[in-house]
């Protein structure tokens, strides 16, 4: 659950992340990663979580669309999302900030 909140607060703002992005990072699938952000997301930029698609369920868009707004992140003519090919974090830069951020983690 940490290594899914850890690298979702990773994603810059403006930006967007599908889940299997953030499962991949982080060893996971991306319905775990679905369920962890439905059940400990709401202290991470939950919003920049999205569907490969850019698409997020109408309940959670309209709560997403003032953080969307406040980022520069655009609605999609179809309402449903934002476009993940123009939104999308680079991977390459979100792993990176992911494994420092975990680097950074006190160990055991």
């Amino acid at each position: 659950m940490e290594r899914v909140l850890l690298a979702v607060e990773q994603i810059p703002a403006g930006r967007v992340a599908a889940y299997g992005v953030i499962a991949r990072l982080v060893g996971a699938g991306p319905r775990q990663v679905g369920r962890i952000m439905r059940e400990y997301g709401a202290f991470v930029p939950w919003w920049r979580v999205t569907s490969a698609a850019g698409d997020l369920p109408p309940t959670l868009l309209a709560n997403a669309r003032p953080h969307w707004d406040a980022e520069g992140i655009a609605v999609k003519p179809n309402g449903r999302g934002c476009s993940y090919a123009h939104h999308a974090v680079d991977e390459n830069e979100l792993v990176a900030a992911v494994h420092a951020a975990l680097a950074a983690l006190p160990s055991d």
